[in-house]
């Protein structure tokens, strides 16, 4: 994250698809991470990793993200061909990161956000991104994705803003939430992902 402070964040275990089947929660019922979801990283890479963990908060299971200049996402794979049509889930943040501007390299960030990936084939990719996409792939141990639609936690980019990710085109952020909602309330969201 740019700058120096660290953000401590919430997300509620309560991620769920249109079919218990598509997507599981991050969390067993027993309250830890659950394994089909696994940390990745950036290859090479230099940042401390962003740290998560299960912890029961407010009475609710939920997923403890805390970043302080690090990088890693909490990712699951979705099994293919069943199509993912609603997403739900619950968060807060408990501190902002006024370092961030979604619009431009230096403070490329959100405080907390919920992505989606999306296996388009590479024809449907326009020519100069699809050579940016496969020189990346050629460069990661990562199956990196087509296309990936983020909701964030902004700073102060406005409610409702469609803002492309400032590295690639194949990102793009929808915010949300920002710094003008409570800090350490809870906040549920439903999203058609269509």
């Amino acid at each position: 994250m740019p700058g120096s402070a660290a953000s401590l964040l919430m997300l509620a275990a309560a991620v769920a698809a249109a079919a218990a089947a598509t997507a599981l929660p991050p969390l067993t019922d027993a309250g830890k991470l659950h394994p089909a979801w696994h940390l990745e990283t950036l290859p090479q890479q230099g940042k401390p990793v962003t740290q998560y963990s299960a912890e029961a908060i407010d009475g609710r299971d939920t997923v403890r993200v805390l970043a302080q200049a690090s990088y890693g996402n909490l990712v699951h794979t979705l099994a293919a061909p069943a199509p993912l049509h609603h997403l739900k889930w619950q968060w807060r943040m408990d501190q902002p990161n006024p370092g961030i501007d979604l619009t431009a390299k230096a403070g490329d960030d959100a405080a907390i956000k919920v992505c989606l990936s999306f296996d388009v084939s590479d024809e449907r990719v326009p020519f100069v991104e699809r050579q940016l996409l496969k020189l990346a792939r050629s460069r990661s141990n990562l199956a990196l994705p087509a296309a990936t639609l983020c909701w964030v936690w902004a700073a102060h980019e406005a409610k409702g803003a469609l803002i492309p990710n400032a590295f690639t085109r194949r990102v793009r952020y929808i915010v949300l939430r920002n710094t003008h909602d409570a800090v350490g309330a809870w906040v549920e969201e439903s999203r058609d992902v269509a």
